[in-house]
């Protein structure tokens, strides 16, 4: 968002109103309202330049979220289509964005960046439950009840690719 267009629209608008106020005080009106006529098509340039920008972020915004989705692979609707039904069927046990699926692909990041390398795929691991943190934060407490299974699945998966790598599960360096 631009804030300068936010800060300007507030001036213009703050100048509208005193000139308001200014014009049942004076005795020359006419003077007044050439001004507050022209304060107005300020006020509403500057508005409408606004609120194109907050669409274009919207815009941005939703691009970035659409290339996110492909980025993990859906390919399905936009998730702004979906009914209830099929956006319940997306987070299903057999989902796009169910437990296994999800914890999978998570899981999977790791283990796949590590490259095998147990101090890496150890990093990769505290860094997925610092974003889980992280995300509790930003949610302003607990997450949906979902969140959690997911993130245990995805530990889990990775603590059997360390185990399977013949690596400890308990971090020995610690």
């Amino acid at each position: 968002m631009n804030i300068s267009n936010s800060v300007n629209s507030m001036n213009l608008y703050s100048s509208y109103t005193q000139l308001q106020i200014n014009r049942s005080d004076s005795a020359q009106g006419s003077d007044i309202n050439l001004q507050i006529r022209e304060l107005s098509f300020s006020f509403s340039s500057t508005s409408t330049d606004f609120q194109a920008s907050l669409n274009d972020n919207f815009q941005k915004d939703y691009k970035d979220f659409q290339n996110f989705l492909s980025s993990v692979g859906y390919d399905g609707k936009p998730i702004a289509e979906l009914t209830k039904d099929e956006a319940a069927d997306l987070v299903s046990d057999d989902g796009f964005f169910g437990i296994d699926k999800t914890a999978q692909r998570i899981a999977d990041f790791v283990i796949q960046g590590s490259g095998g390398d147990e101090s890496m795929m150890r990093a990769g691991r505290e860094g997925i439950l610092q974003g889980f943190k992280d995300a509790e934060g930003m949610w302003g407490g607990k997450l949906p009840d979902i969140s959690y299974k997911t993130i245990d699945k995805a530990t889990q998966l990775i603590d059997e690719a360390m185990h399977n790598l013949g690596y400890s599960i308990v971090d020995e360096s610690a």
